[in-house]
């Protein structure tokens, strides 16, 4: 793994597109990346499943609820998903450039779409585990920012504009899906946070004051490199637990697995209809 979080790893990723169409497989128009416990099965995959090490130029640390496999889906004939069942995170050790390899890479393939699920505390008392949320906002303090440093123009602008990060239309297409299988959909703000520590009591009250309604260790570095790139994102957030001072217990990982197990069927159910929507490209 790099050193610096500046290191834009541009070479590697014009090597990773190059060695991509060696193996013959379509290119992307949409991205799926799975949170922790929430790698659902989409179907039987038309490529894949392969380790995602092959497709990267560092090594891939392991960490349970995240197999770290890639697939590529093919709900719609002429839309490939490139499906990736688990993430990196900066608590692993790694740097901004490389949790958002992986998004970077599915954009030079020629993806204009990303979906994202994570699993989640809760900071909002309203929200209850196994609450499904549409990502309406980000707060980032994960104290990381993936344009660090000195990136391509084509990639985006030096300065984008983050005010819809997460696309309104995407978000309404997601809730209605959700409406129609009868899977309520609601709206929050997530505020992502380094980790890999659970928050203390007091950091989950200040993170509730400043606006997040749900909190994790993921997505928005992967989101700000998508919407620097073009992406149009939409973000699902499972709430797997309540966050510290909300419950009576400790907050455990184990907990966050078992609550995507528990969601998983009606997680597979929406992200299918989704993917199979024909007008999910705009």
């Amino acid at each position: 793994m790099s050193t610096s979080d500046t290191y834009d790893y541009r070479a590697e990723l014009d090597a990773a597109v190059e060695a991509w169409d060696a193996k013959g497989w379509p290119r992307p128009g949409v991205i799926l990346v799975s949170g922790s416990g929430l790698a659902v099965d989409l179907g039987e995959p038309v490529h894949g499943p392969v380790p995602l090490a092959d497709l990267l130029p560092f090594p891939i640390h392991a960490i349970e609820g995240h197999p770290h496999t890639v697939e590529i889906l093919a709900p719609l004939p002429d839309r490939p998903v490139l499906y990736y069942r688990g993430r990196l995170h900066s608590y692993q050790g790694y740097s901004a450039h490389e949790v958002a390899f992986p998004i970077r890479l599915g954009r030079l393939l020629g993806a204009r779409v990303l979906i994202l699920t994570n699993a989640t505390g809760g900071l909002n008392p309203a929200l209850r585990p196994g609450d499904l949320l549409a990502i309406r906002d980000q707060i980032n303090l994960s104290g990381l920012n993936p344009l660090r440093g000195d990136l391509p123009a084509s990639w985006g602008p030096r300065f984008p504009d983050m005010g819809d990060a997460y696309d309104p239309t995407l978000r309404e297409r997601a809730e209605e899906t959700g409406r129609d299988l009868g899977i309520h959909i609601g709206e929050g703000t997530y505020l992502g946070v380094s980790g890999p520590c659970y928050e203390t009591p007091a950091e989950v009250r200040a993170y509730h004051q400043l606006g997040g309604d749900m909190t994790g260790m993921s997505t928005v570095l992967e989101v700000i490199a998508a919407r620097h790139m073009g992406l149009r994102c939409l973000g699902l957030s499972l709430v797997s637990n309540a966050a510290a001072g909300l419950t009576d217990g400790p907050v455990d990982h184990h907990e966050v697995l078992a609550a995507g197990k528990a969601a998983a069927a009606k997680l597979a159910r929406l992200l299918e209809a989704l993917l199979e929507d024909s007008g999910l490209e705009g």
